[in-house]
């Protein structure tokens, strides 16, 4: 992801609010890109704030014993959550692996924690090599991206991806997704037990081979990683199988009278589950050429339909 999937709103905050940030244990940076002008997002106002110690990460309870992990200093604004059940805890997503995740989720739980990644993209594993139990799907998009990367996280951390600090201890020259190892290989409709909790894999290829989401049947909860989220979605990189995302998008959205709440990967925590047939329905609208393409780059365009927008590669030609 980068900043032209931000749906940007009027900036609301002056320069000396934004770099409130930036909290004694970071290191201030005075260049504020544009897309962080925007920030802190208004949806926010209306969650439960969680106080942590680790200022990199800003925590919500967004339902019961469910905690949004947000990292709003980085463009990605990537959410990881914590799904706390009587005898362990799931986190699912790791986030980028800039600050220490394993001490946050030490904060809100002292269960054992088992890691699910809803796909191995960088921004989503970077924090994994921290725990001893980690999930992913039995692929091998997922089994290679476990040998780590360094020129995929050194992207993510260009000035105009931070929004105002690095954590003090991070160092830059070093920072990559560090290796983690796979102790357990999941499928579609596995179940995982969290004691008083079940959650349900679903698998929603499309955005990645291995993407998946995750479903909390008896509260009404889909987490949904990048297969949806509130911003703009990518869906041009070389992993991408449009036909397969077509197929998850339509699994999704026929749960949607059962669900409460859908959850995504990135910016805003929380949706309505009516966003998913309305999802499918721009997705066709986008396949059926019913709507311009804007250049967004080399190589690529956006489309938007309504509230919702596709960043994809570029019709031959362009």
């Amino acid at each position: 992801m980068a900043p032209v999937k931000k749906s940007l709103k009027k900036a609301r905050l002056s320069f000396l609010v934004l770099m409130a940030f930036s909290a004694p244990t970071l290191v201030a940076q005075t260049e504020i890109p544009a897309w962080c002008r925007a920030l802190p997002r208004t949806e926010y106002k209306s969650l439960q704030r969680v106080p942590v110690s680790d200022s990199w990460f800003e925590v919500y309870k967004v339902a019961p014993a469910v905690f949004a992990l947000y990292e709003p200093h980085q463009a990605e604004e990537t959410i990881g959550y914590l799904i706390v059940g009587h005898k362990r805890a799931l986190l699912f997503d790791t986030g980028m692996g800039i600050s220490d995740i394993r001490s946050v989720t030490a904060e809100l739980t002292p269960l054992p924690i088992v890691v699910l990644n809803s796909h191995t993209h960088n921004d989503h594993v970077g924090g994994n090599w921290q725990f001893d139990t980690i999930d992913d799907m039995d692929t091998s998009f997922a089994r290679k991206n476990a040998q780590g990367s360094s020129e995929a996280a050194q992207a993510e951390i260009a000035p105009d991806q931070i929004c105002g600090a690095l954590p003090k201890a991070f160092d830059r020259t070093t920072y990559a997704t560090r290796p983690w190892k796979i102790t357990s290989f999941m499928h579609d409709g596995d179940r995982i037990d969290l004691g008083g909790r079940s959650l349900t894999i679903l698998a929603t290829p499309g955005h990645t081979p291995d993407a998946i989401s995750l479903l909390d049947a008896v509260n009404g909860l889909l987490f949904t990683g990048d297969t949806y989220y509130q911003g703009t979605i990518w869906l041009y990189r070389p992993e991408t199988d449009l036909d397969a995302y077509d197929a998850s998008i339509r699994r999704l959205a026929a749960l949607a009278p059962q669900l409460r709440m859908v959850l995504g990967a990135h910016n805003i925590p929380v949706a309505s589950p009516s966003v998913l047939p309305q999802l499918v329905t721009a997705f066709e609208t986008v396949r059926a050429h019913k709507v311009p393409a804007t250049p967004a780059g080399a190589g690529k365009v956006t489309y938007q339909v309504g509230n919702i927008s596709f960043l994809m590669q570029a019709p031959s030609g362009r």
